[in-house]
């Protein structure tokens, strides 16, 4: 019996790795349906060995040139992609439907056919016609970019062997279908086969290839897990469809830092990046409005400066006020809306709070606690924060603030936009000093921090206003010293 079961084949799923020794329809380890398959009896050699067509070489006799970026074009592309495109390199573009990844893929493919290399582009979507139509409303045609609209494997391969390209776009690999594979395009076993077989020849051809995937509902890229592994680089488009701000983002790069993020504006005319887009998220005023804090996130590393705006009312639902939330996470405001309650003695248990960026940008980071933080209590109060103030930082559930990473180029970029003041935690400030023209204040308690704009937006009111306890509003003077305006 023993034998017997040593030679008793075994099953593996092809998502994640998990073994078992029969077949089962559904994986026990990542609960995927039909992606278990037979492998083999283990320890089974069954492949024989054969003579190498190309003998290894030493570690030093390798040519790197070829392996060199070369620039898409398109600035803020090369800047998640660590520099540019390597040929042979195979980058998985993924993300919502409408969002910008064919309209970006078909301008890295007009610039690189304009700078004299040969580029294919095969539409599995849209018809020649359709494309034609885009490339010409964004302004992407080119001399050396063939076009084809194909859904066979065994012809797309046929155009790579005509036409050589330096450059592959695949729109989508998911409607792409080899005949030598059951089922419809896209489901698991076509996408394993197109994607492994495209990505052969990219590297056996130096070509390289930008794949465009579909996304399931929840965001992650559809079709086996194992298509990630294969492929380079994988590039990650996020947006609101309200919005024009589009942020691509790389998860995966063998050829560069995976903690740089693109900026994109997505209009009629196109997809264009933004080298700034700070501005996106400031609202434009010459006086503070209640309810409104500015600070400085980092997506990557890259600092963006990003208004917060909070309106807080009386609550007309009794003991059910509403929380409600845009661009931030609702756990972060409810865990800050106790804090203040608790720690600052802010009464906003009975009134609804209402929290929102500007420009669609998304704040996930706890470095806006602190905004949104004085936001709310600028709200609570009706009086603006004085001009030219940012606010960075964590706040604890002891009401304690902790220092964020990257202050010295929040800092930094907010100094360049024109920012004068900033509130940071206590501490904050040990490894570096702060940027010239700017006054950091640095506080340990959340408390101290409410008292501390409090004051300074109390004594930037005109002496009528606070006098006769009207509406605040500003003189253009700075309140910082306690200095009355």
């Amino acid at each position: 019996m023993a034998a017997k079961s040593g030679s008793r084949s075994t099953y593996r799923c092809s998502e994640c790795g998990w073994t078992a020794v029969k077949w089962v329809g559904r994986c026990g380890e990542c609960q995927a349906w039909g992606t278990v398959a037979e492998t083999g009896a283990p320890g089974a050699v069954r492949t024989q060995a054969v003579s190498p067509a190309r003998r290894a070489v030493p570690i030093g006799d390798v040519d790197a040139q070829t392996a060199r970026a070369r620039s898409t074009g398109v600035g803020e592309f090369d800047r998640v992609l660590g520099g540019g495109i390597v040929p042979g390199a195979v980058v998985l573009m993924a993300g919502e439907p409408g969002i910008g990844k064919s309209t970006l893929a078909l301008d890295v493919a007009a610039r690189a056919a304009r700078s004299g290399r040969s580029v294919l582009y095969v539409s599995g979507e849209e018809s020649a016609a359709q494309v034609k139509l885009r490339a010409e409303r964004i302004g992407a045609l080119a001399d050396t970019l063939y076009l084809a609209a194909e859904t066979d494997l065994g012809t797309v391969l046929g155009q790579l062997e005509q036409i050589g390209p330096d450059l592959l776009v695949v729109d989508s690999v998911q409607t792409i279908a080899s005949a030598d594979v059951d089922g419809a395009p896209g489901n698991v076993g076509q996408v394993r086969e197109v994607a492994g077989a495209l990505i052969q020849a990219a590297k056996t051809r130096d070509i390289a290839a930008i794949l465009i995937g579909h996304v399931t509902k929840d965001g992650s890229i559809a079709g086996p897990r194992v298509l990630e592994h294969l492929v380079d680089v994988v590039v990650q488009f996020e947006g609101e469809r309200h919005s024009r701000l589009r942020l691509v983002r790389a998860v995966k790069n063998r050829f560069g830092p995976t903690d740089e993020v693109g900026c994109f504006d997505l209009g009629d005319a196109g997809i264009t990046g933004l080298p700034d887009p700070s501005g996106l998220f400031l609202t434009s005023r010459d006086r503070p409005v209640p309810g409104t804090c500015v600070t400085v996130t980092l997506e990557g590393r890259r600092p963006l400066v990003a208004e917060l705006q909070a309106l807080v009312s009386a609550s007309a639902a009794g003991g059910s006020p509403r929380r409600t939330t845009s661009g931030l996470d609702s756990s972060r405001l409810a865990m800050v809306l106790a804090v203040l309650e608790q720690r600052a003695g802010l009464p906003l248990s009975t009134h609804d709070c209402y929290a929102a960026t500007v420009g669609g940008v998304r704040l996930g980071e706890p470095a806006a606690d602190l905004a949104l933080a004085l936001a709310l209590t600028s709200s609570v109060g009706d009086l603006p924060l004085p001009m030219g103030t940012i606010a960075v930082g964590e706040v604890g559930l002891a009401g304690d603030l902790r220092p964020v990473t990257g202050l010295t180029r929040r800092l930094a970029e907010a100094a360049r936009i024109g920012f004068t003041e900033a509130v940071v935690p206590a501490g904050s400030l040990r490894e570096g000093a702060a940027p010239t023209g700017m006054r950091v204040h640095e506080v340990a308690t959340l408390g101290e921090a409410v008292d501390l704009v409090t004051s300074a937006a109390q004594a930037s009111r005109p002496r009528a206003a606070r006098l006769a306890g009207g509406t605040a509003t500003w003189d253009g003077e700075s309140a910082w010293d306690g200095e009355s305006a």
